[in-house]
């Protein structure tokens, strides 16, 4: 393996037409990209280079058999301008996770690590300032090798790409109960980052868009009766003052954000039940009083408190608390990401 960075510079770049102060969510690219290739059974040709269309054959199986996964994760300058990723080997070890179900081939620690080190390094100015912004980091792996034949590719493309990025989503959201489609079935992807699984979703999203809702709440493929997922995100249940959520399974994400509240949760105080949780169990502690918040965790969002749901045709709302949960572990999580306080974990990697 040639681990050796090639830098390739842009001539021009486009970072004095960006309004920092008002940045949308992953619309908006920095100037660089980091490139690697696997070919001849072995990862080569590690470069950054200028962020740029890419040119793939017609017949690349990325096009025909879904082989793509990807990775969600920030980096975050504090008041003295250092640079800090958040529990970024996690991110690495998920990706090869994700790879490994998806036959794709590992990418090394030790590379991944070099190659978003330099691309931090040479696009420092992209990563925002302004409090509630970072820059999102995308890294991801896809078949670039050619043929039309049902099997795994022989060569693929890792590309970590980065957009300065705002807030993701902006108050409170209103999900729909999903009572027909699944996200994931056991013996599935549904733990992988892959792809499929998002373009998946669209379509009972957008059932749920077009009823009034913002987004789904995923249930078992089986039975329909068990919470699992929030849209893109694990989700967490505080009934009276315990905080719920569902176990990871072959049909749940191992949320990095998901692990992070979980271990802040338990060491303040806050009662923690990592189980299944039912619908009925939902729907009964709302209507006696007990339901006290619902919320996703994801790294795009952080934490995005839930204002009510819909099932069965009815509604319910989330009261309003003046110390909720999710505005607690949010803060937590997100001073330790921008270096506002300390880390007890280990978490935070400064660059």
């Amino acid at each position: 393996m040639n681990s050796e960075i090639k830098i390739e510079l842009t001539e021009h770049s486009k970072i004095n037409s960006v309004d920092f102060d008002n940045l949308p969510f992953g619309s908006v690219f920095s100037d660089h990209m980091f490139v690697c290739d696997f070919k001849d059974g072995q990862w080569q040709n590690p470069t950054v280079k200028p962020y740029s269309p890419i040119t793939l054959d017609p017949s690349a199986k990325i096009f025909h058999y879904g082989q793509s996964i990807f990775e969600g994760m920030k980096a975050y300058k504090d008041a003295d301008n250092n640079v800090m990723l958040f529990r970024p080997l996690d991110n690495c070890k998920r990706l090869n996770k994700s790879a490994e179900r998806m036959v794709i081939p590992q990418i090394p620690e030790e590379l991944f690590m070099a190659g978003l080190k330099k691309l931090l390094e040479i696009d420092n100015a992209w990563i925002p300032t302004n409090d509630g912004s970072s820059l999102y980091i995308r890294p991801f792996m896809f078949a670039s090798g050619n043929g039309f034949h049902a099997s795994p590719a022989n060569e693929y493309k890792l590309i970590i790409a980065t957009a300065p990025s705002g807030a993701y989503f902006a108050g409170k959201v209103k999900v729909l109960i999903e009572e027909k489609y699944a996200r994931a079935a056991n013996g599935g992807v549904g733990f992988a980052k892959a792809g499929g699984n998002y373009a998946a979703q669209f379509y009972p999203t957008q059932l749920a868009i077009e009823k009034g809702y913002n987004q789904v709440i995923w249930t078992d493929d089986n039975t329909h009766e068990y919470i699992e997922e929030a849209g893109a995100m694990n989700i967490f249940v505080r009934i009276n003052d315990t905080l719920i959520t569902s176990p990871t399974s072959d049909r749940i994400l191992d949320g990095i954000t998901r692990k992070s509240i979980l271990q802040i949760a338990k060491d303040t105080g806050i009662d923690v039940e990592e189980r299944k949780i039912t619908v009925s169990e939902v729907i009964a502690a709302a209507q006696n009083g007990s339901l006290k918040e619902m919320f996703g965790a994801g790294t795009a969002a952080v934490v995005s408190p839930i204002a009510g749901f819909g099932y069965q045709n009815k509604d319910y709302d989330l009261p309003e608390l003046e110390k909720p949960f999710a505005a607690k572990l949010k803060k937590q999580i997100t001073d330790i990401q921008t270096n506002k306080a300390e880390d007890p974990y280990g978490w935070r990697v400064m660059l």
